[in-house]
Order: structure tokens, then sequence, then C-alpha cells
């Protein structure tokens, strides 16, 4: 029956799932290594951002890019989606070429705003051709071939780039490069041609925002769930770097070196795995575990699914980051993978349902304001909250000053921590140790579980209080 279903779906709808995971390899190839490439030692390839800075980098620039497909698809309809998609990936190649070039806070922001505006041009339009090339009857299982599609692409992208660590950016070019060939077989779907002058329909688009954002219970609904993005952002912005200073990852690499050695010399550095190869058994998990939640939770509420699921996404990643055992990190991973892939379906299926029954269409293409939100507040938790709490860098300053220890000021920042650990008379990984033991940077999962069980609360206050007829 499935397969009688596949044989249903138009040429143009695989080469745009084929376009997807492209994209979707080629922006977390990059994305899953970007938080650590911002704030990392110079001499390990990295810029020596503050957590700060990286935070407003990565908060603000994914937020806009959330944001913008609302514009952006707007310009898709008035100029065609293929002219469009040859310029997204035309500004999309030349931005990570560009990128390695800057170095400099400014510099930086403003090439992944860049970045962000390629993505945001390419989004809209490629969940539009599957929309446009599915039917009532196959759009079931063609979007979750699309999601599929999605988190094989997330998981296969940092796999190739982990690789060649130091040409990232040159990689993820090359991959995205690819979709200019899968281009040619791209048939434009069905599309109401729009005459209306450009002015006009950005007219348009605002006035639907004003429309949305009049309906008081959708936006506190929009508010609350940004809430759980916030949290699960944290999977890009602070967990590979929490990992990356904290967790002790050699017991892991000493089973891989033992029983799969390639993967042990491929992904690890020093007797430590890869931050970025841990983080992303999340994407494995729910390539393995999706089909299986979904089916669970296919006839519960959405509402009782996604409380639970952001109860226990909350859990799981608070837990990522409350030891420095790297077999409990996985072990929290996993969990908040259950979480994930439970309410994260259910989300759209909810916005549906509340949305007004004859605005539901406008009301589900504003669904990305909790991404917007969600990535914005996401910097400001894996920024100036992250650095104040868990920032190793910082943390290690603060016990030199406190201990009259005096370092030059033109040192790398791993050399910079190995000259206060060599005046404490400690080695590297006992200086760790010690301000593990003196600072409790572990505190940050305070903030993790705060923001998660709020989320969940307001949200089944909300569904109590104001949408029982739901």
């Amino acid at each position: 029956m499935i397969l009688d279903t596949f044989k249903k779906y138009p040429r143009t709808f695989w080469v745009a799932n084929s376009i997807e995971l492209i994209e979707r390899a080629a922006w977390y190839g990059f994305f899953m290594l970007f938080a650590n490439y911002l704030t990392e030692s110079s001499d390990l390839g990295g810029l020596e951002f503050t957590q700060s800075q990286k935070g407003t980098i990565m908060g603000v620039g994914t937020g806009i890019l959330y944001f913008l497909p609302v514009i952006t698809g707007a310009i898709a309809d008035r100029f065609g989606y293929k002219k469009v998609l040859i310029l997204a990936f035309s500004i999309y190649t030349s931005a990570f070429l560009l990128f390695p070039l800057f170095h400099s806070f400014t510099g930086v922001f403003i090439m992944y705003l860049y970045l962000a505006l390629g993505a945001a041009l390419f989004k809209p339009i490629i969940s539009a051709t599957i929309a446009k090339t599915t039917t009532d009857e196959t759009s079931s299982i063609g979007f979750g071939i699309f999601y599929m599609m999605v988190n094989l692409g997330a998981f296969i992208g940092p796999m190739i780039t982990l690789l060649y660590r130091e040409n990232t950016f040159y990689i993820s070019g090359g991959i995205i490069a690819l979709n200019f060939v899968l281009l040619l077989f791209y048939k434009e779907p069905g599309r109401m041609k729009d005459t209306t002058p450009i002015g006009k329909s950005f007219s348009k688009v605002f006035k639907n925002i004003g429309i949305v954002v009049s309906d008081l219970k959708f936006m506190l609904f929009l508010l609350i769930i940004s809430g759980f993005w916030t949290m699960y952002n944290q999977l890009f912005f602070a967990l590979p770097v929490f990992i990356s200073q904290w967790v002790d990852s050699s017991v892991l690499f000493q089973f891989f070196s033992e029983n799969f050695p390639s993967i042990a010399a491929n992904y690890s550095d020093n007797g430590q795995m890869d931050s970025e190869f841990i983080t992303n058994f999340d994407a494995m998990f729910i390539i393995i575990f999706q089909i299986l939640i979904s089916s669970i939770v296919m006839k519960l509420r959405p509402i009782s699914t996604m409380v639970t699921g952001f109860i226990i996404a909350t859990i799981g990643m608070g837990l990522t980051v409350y030891t420095q055992n790297v077999m409990f990190t996985i072990v929290a991973i996993f969990i908040f993978s259950i979480g994930e892939m439970s309410a994260s379906p259910k989300i759209t299926e909810y916005i549906g349902r509340i949305a007004p029954a004859d605005k539901k269409a406008l009301f589900m293409g504003f669904s990305f304001i909790p991404l917007f939100l969600g990535n914005v507040l996401a910097g400001i938790v894996s920024g100036p909250v992250y650095q104040a709490l868990s920032d190793k860098a910082e943390l290690a300053k603060d016990f030199a000053l406190k201990n009259n220890i005096i370092i030059e000021t033109d040192l790398s920042k791993k050399e910079s921590f190995e000259a206060i650990a060599s005046q404490a008379n400690m080695t590297a990984s006992e200086l760790t140790n010690q301000l593990w033991a003196l600072y409790h940077p572990n505190n940050f999962w305070y903030v993790i579980l705060g923001i998660g069980f709020l989320s969940a609360a307001s949200l089944f206050a909300y569904d109590k209080l104001l949408m029982r007829e739901k």
C-alpha cells in the first residue's frame, strides 16, 4: 500500500526532498560546529568570542532567519520558485565561501545575516513545493518523508564536516552547491502567478501580520511555545560548548577505539570525542525512533502530548549539563529526543486546531513566531547567562584573580588556561575539575529546567483556562 502511494508522487516531489536533504546537510554541517567555532581558542581554530557575543550572533541571526520567510514567501510567489531557489543557493554558496575571511564580531555577524537570508529565501519555497506535489491522500506520508529528509540531513552534515573541521565552511559550500545540479530536474509546481506590484504584496504581508498579532489568544500560545524552542535550541547554542569545556568523554573514546576504531580516529581529539559528534546523537535517535513515537502519540490530544513532551524534553536537556560523565550525557540526550519527538510535531497540529476556521492558512503561515522568539531568547540564555554561570574561560579568570595569579593578556584561551593551571600547580584537567567543584557550572541546568517547566505549566493553564472547548 505504501509502495502504491510512493508511485503517486511526481518527480518534482522527490527532487524537492533531495534538495531539502542536501540543504539541511549543508546547514547543520556548519551550524552544529558554529558555537564552538565562535568561542574556542584561536590555536584550536576558534575566534575567541565571548559567550555573549556568540549568543547575539546565533540568537539574533537565526531568529531573523525564521522571521524573514513571511516576506521571502511573497517574493517567491511574485518572481517564481525556481528563480528564487537559484538566488537562495547563490547566496548560500557565496556566504559559505566568504565566511572564513571574516574574524571580527561585526564581520562575522554580517556574514551570518547574509547566510540567513539565503536560508530564509529557501525555506518557504521547499515547503510549498511539497504541499503542491501532494494531495489529501498522499500528504501525510509525503510530509513524513520530507521530515525524514530533514533529520537525515541534520545527522549526515556534521558527520561530514567534522572530518574536515578546518574547512567546515568550504565543505558546507560544496554540499549546498550540489543543489544547482538538482535544480536542472526541478519543475516548478502549479502556481498562481502573482502580478500584484511587489510593494502591494509586502503591504499585504504586513497587514496579515497585524491580523495575527491582534488575536491575543493565539499570540499568547505562540509566546508559550517560544519557551520550548528556547530550551530546545540549547542543543546547538550551549550544549556543544558545555561538552567541550566540561565533559570527560575519554570512556566513549576508549569504547570506539576498541570496537569502531575508524570512528575514534575521525571524531576525536587528544583522547576526547568531538562534542558535536556527541550532540549529533539527538538526530540519530530521531531517525531511529520518530515513527515509533509518532505512532504512540498519534491519537492523543495535541495539548496533552505537548505538555508531556515539554516536560520530558526539559528533564533531558537539563540533565545533559548536569554531570561530567559522557555516558550520562548521552542518556540525557536520548530522554530529550523522546520529548522532542513527542512535542514538536504536535505544535503544528495544535495551531491548526486553535486557528479561526476562515484564517487557518494565514495562521499556520505565522507558526514561525515561536521559532523566531525561541532563537532570540536562546541567544540570551546561551550567551550572557551561560557566560556568567558556566563558561570555563570566565571562571578560570575569576579563579586566577582570587588566587593572585597573573597571566599575560596576549595569550590564546587555551594558553591562558594552561598558564593558570601551571601557576596553580595543576594540570589542565585538574584545574577543570577544581573549577567544577568551586563554581558548579552545572547550575546552568536550573535555568533550562525553569524555562521548560514554566512553558509546560503555562501551556497546561492556557489549555484549561482559555481553550477548554478545543
